[in-house]
């Protein structure tokens, strides 16, 4: 608010030139203060706000009150891009508080500028890059400007440069250029021009491209190698060698290759050695028969799509002794017979064996070192034959052989000429020149058997179980080794109720029972048994001795009997004379002995005599008393055993086996009219049988009913066709009186057919019933003709039936010729033979006339050719 004028020289105008650098004095003014601001200035003046805003002026101290306005540099004022005036406020202060503010306008001078370059040519050096072989084109094109919005001038130096430049600022090439010829490098002074003069100058670097545009060379002048073969992998054969012309005197990166297909043969693609990659064996196909290799070598100066040269390499693979002879099998397994002949010949080894070596200064061999277990036996006829034959005996049964079946023989083949393969193929050394001859001795079965006994006799008792063993034979065979010696039964052995008893083990002539043994039948058996080798046999005789051993029972008679007694008889008594006869095949009846062992009740009851007879009594031995109740039981049932105890034959009685016969008797006692009988509470056993479901058994009715279900479905199916069947029947024919019993009817279809609108042109009569009918010439339909119903008028003839014996068949023929179609066929219709009758009492015609008729229409038709329906 006390504002007085500070600033001298403001407001005021000043003018500054474009692109001033910074600290350029654009105006100069002095600050007036106050005695009473004896402090100075509190405030430096200072630039508060400029329109337009911009940070390019600043205001600095020329020393006491004087100032001066400067260019910052940030930003360089440019009249051409920037505004051209700007309007600053400078404030200032006192130290006694006084302000002032004016404007400094600062106009903006335009000046004449360097051109400018602009893109990579504005910020750095240019480097272009142009391939050889080009055609002369543009290769750059320069951009400058000038400020001032004025044409410019282009111009390159050095003049002599294969280079222009047009007024467009594109640079040309004026040559098509070749690496190998012209520099590799052009350096190029690029100047801009504007029309005062004024220009600015740039460094254009021109690099000539080299390209691959020439074909590389081998410097290789050798062509053929030698080698041996089973070189080891790795093995250096040549170095193939190149130059590219485009590489001038640095060294050449190519790329060597082997195109021809071949394993044995590897190159090192950058240098070019050609070395073994493989197995290299001149004995197998197909070196063996050609034994040159040729490769073709390929170089190229780029890995694809390069110049490339090609040069035919090869390669000669000499043979050497690296295979020792090899024999196939290289074990043999022969057999000979035990009783081959000394000086036989075995086998010839040189037919199984081969050296595989190509030249034959390396495939010669030898047989030599015949070894092994009974080699004794054995020689070599020479080493060079390889024949192997025999010189001493094999027979397995000699004890010097010591029943040895299998000769392990070993004999050595190796090579003539000095090995090359000892240490590369040691296992070949060790094995596969070492050939291993198996003679296996066949045995010849030249022994019969022998059993050790000439006979045998075996003891068995007849109670002995089937199928137990009785003994064992035994026969040996001197064969070695031991033959498999098989045991059969070849004769007897057997009785009249079974083919064979005995059975013999096959294996181990263990002999044994089929069948029980009876003394009583057969005491004594011979068989004959045989031993054989299977080419070799021998017999020897068996005999059985049946021991008698008491294993049959009293068999008595009857063995069942019923009685009757009464009460009252008399202690002693033979009961009704009853007796029981005992026999037993293997004991003596003096030793039965009789006990009642059941339902002797009170003991009334015994047997006399009781032992030593075979047969006895049966007698009352106390009487019965049912008064006093000591009997009850009216019924007896007696269970009588009858023992044995010892055998018809004395010669064995160490067995002391006993068997018991059985007999039952039963005995009613019948009481006296006044004995009061006593009876014993009984008891009734009602046995109640109920069906029941059981639901484990629910397939039952599902059973029932399917059959039924099939059942009835093939009833229906068996209705229906037997209706079927009656419905296509034929009806029966009426008969008539007097007519026979056989005869011809129609059928139900034929006479469905007459309800048709058929046209009957002819009748006649049935000469069997005697009825008139109706039928068609064409379709041969028929139909009984009604009584009441005229005679149509087409009608041909009619023809009545008699019973004449006509053509002596009792066959009547009536014939119905059509009127309109003579040439049709007709019908036949064929009658039922009958016997003669006489006619009827209203007949017209007598037989005699009957019969003239028929014949003559019977010679008509003939004559005609026609043939009358007959029904």
């Amino acid at each position: 608010g006390r504002r007085i004028q500070l600033l001298k020289g403001l407001p005021a105008t000043s003018t500054v030139e474009e692109n001033s650098a910074a600290g350029v004095s654009v105006y100069n003014f002095n600050v007036t203060v106050t005695p009473l601001a004896s402090g100075g200035v509190a405030i430096l003046p200072t630039i508060v706000n400029s329109n337009p805003l911009t940070e390019a002026f600043d205001i600095e101290s020329k020393g006491g009150l004087e100032y001066r306005v400067v260019t910052t540099g940030n930003p360089i004022l440019d009249y051409e891009t920037m505004p051209k005036s700007f309007d600053l406020q400078i404030f200032v202060e006192d130290t006694t508080g006084r302000t002032d503010l004016n404007i400094l306008t600062i106009q903006v001078t335009d000046k004449n500028e360097h051109p400018v370059f602009r893109g990579n040519m504005a910020i750095q050096t240019v480097t272009i890059y142009v391939l050889e072989g080009t055609p002369p084109e543009r290769i750059y094109q320069v951009d400058a400007a000038d400020p001032e919005k004025a044409k410019l001038k282009y111009s390159l130096l050095p003049a002599t440069a294969p280079f222009s430049i047009r007024e467009s600022g594109a640079i040309f090439s004026t040559k098509e250029f070749d690496y190998e010829k012209d520099p590799h490098c052009y350096f190029l002074n690029i100047t801009v021009t504007d029309p005062d003069g004024l220009n600015s100058t740039k460094s254009v670097n021109i690099n000539i491209i080299n390209i691959n545009d020439e074909r590389p060379y081998f410097t290789t002048t050798q062509r053929v190698y030698k080698i041996p073969e089973e070189q080891s992998s790795g093995t250096i054969v040549a170095n193939v060698t190149a130059k590219d012309p485009d590489d001038e005197d640095s060294p050449s990166r190519l790329f060597y290759s082997i195109q021809s297909s071949d394993r044995h043969f590897s190159i090192n693609p950058a240098t070019g050695v050609l070395q073994v990659s493989g197995r290299i064996d001149r004995d197998a196909l197909p070196l063996r028969l050609h034994p040159n290799i040729s490769l073709t070598v390929r170089v190229e100066d780029s890995p694809s799509s390069g110049h490339s040269s090609e040069m035919e390499i090869t390669v000669i693979v000499d043979d050497i002794n690296d295979h020792p002879p090899e024999c196939n099998p290289s074990a043999f397994r022969k057999e000979a017979n035990e009783n081959t002949t000394p000086g036989t010949f075995l086998v010839d080894l040189r037919n199984y064996c081969e050296d595989i070596d190509v030249d034959p200064s390396n495939n010669q061999f030898s047989f030599t070192g015949l070894s092994g277990f009974g080699s004794n036996n054995f020689a070599l006829e020479s080493t060079v034959s390889g024949r192997l034959v025999m010189t001493g005996t094999i027979d397995l049964e000699n004890p010097a052989n010591s029943g040895v079946e299998v000769h392990t023989l070993t004999v050595r083949v190796q090579d003539i000429a000095h090995p090359n393969y000892s240490s590369k193929y040691p296992f070949y050394i060790s094995f596969h020149n070492i050939i291993y001859i198996y003679i296996r001795v066949k045995p010849v079965n030249e022994f019969f058997p022998v059993f050790s006994n000439l006979s045998y006799i075996f003891s068995v008792s007849e109670i002995t179980k089937v199928g137990s063993s009785i003994g064992r034979v035994h026969a040996i065979d001197k064969d070695w080794p031991p033959d498999v010696i098989t045991y059969s039964i070849v004769a007897g052995a057997g009785t009249r109720d079974y083919t064979n008893i005995f059975w013999i083990s096959p294996t181990k002539g263990d002999v044994r029972i089929l069948a029980r043994l009876d003394y009583e039948t057969t005491q004594k058996h011979v068989f004959t048994v045989q031993a054989s080798d299977q080419e070799k046999s021998t017999t020897a005789s068996v005999t059985v001795n049946v021991l008698e051993v008491n294993d049959e029972e009293p068999v008595c008679s009857p063995n069942f009997f019923s009685l009757q007694i009464p009460v009252s008889l008399a202690v002693g008594t033979n009961i009704n004379g009853f007796r029981i006869e005992c026999q037993d095949r293997d004991s003596d009846p003096r030793s039965f002995r009789y006990f009642i062992n059941e339902g002797n009740e009170n003991s009334h009851f015994v047997f006399s005599p009781s032992a030593g007879s075979n047969t006895s009594r049966l007698i009352l031995a106390s009487r019965f008393d049912y008064e006093s109740g000591l009997d009850t039981n009216w019924i007896y049932s007696l269970r009588v055993h009858i023992t044995d105890d010892n055998l018809v034959s004395a010669r064995d009685k160490t067995t002391h086996l006993i068997k018991t016969g059985t007999v039952t008797l039963s005995i009613r006692v019948i009481p006296n009219p006044t004995t009061v009988t006593t009876t014993t509470p009984g008891f009734t056993v009602v046995t109640k049988r109920e069906n029941l479901y059981s639901p484990s058994a629910w397939y039952v009715p599902f059973v029932i009913t399917v059959g039924t279900l099939l059942l009835l479905g093939l009833l229906g199916y068996l209705g229906l066709l037997l209706l079927t069947r009656l419905r296509t029947r034929c009806p029966p024919a009426g008969r008539a009186h007097g007519t026979p019993l056989f005869h011809f009817t129609f059928c139900v279809s034929s006479q469905t057919m007459t309800k048709l609108n058929t046209v009957f042109d002819g009748e006649a009569r049935d000469p069997v019933t005697g009825r008139m009918y109706e039928f068609n010439t064409q379709s041969g339909a028929r139909r009984w003709k009604k009584s009441n119903e005229p005679l149509q008028p087409m009608l041909a003839m009619q023809v009545t039936s008699s019973a004449t014996d006509y053509s002596g068949q009792g066959t009547q023929r009536a014939e119905a010729p059509s009127k309109r179609e003579p040439s049709e066929k007709r019908k036949e219709l064929t009658a039922a033979t009958k016997p003669a009758s006489k006619p009827s009492a209203g007949q017209s015609e007598t037989l005699g006339e009957v019969g003239l008729r028929l014949q003559k229409q019977k010679e008509e038709s003939e004559d005609r050719g026609l043939s009358s329906p007959t029904p």
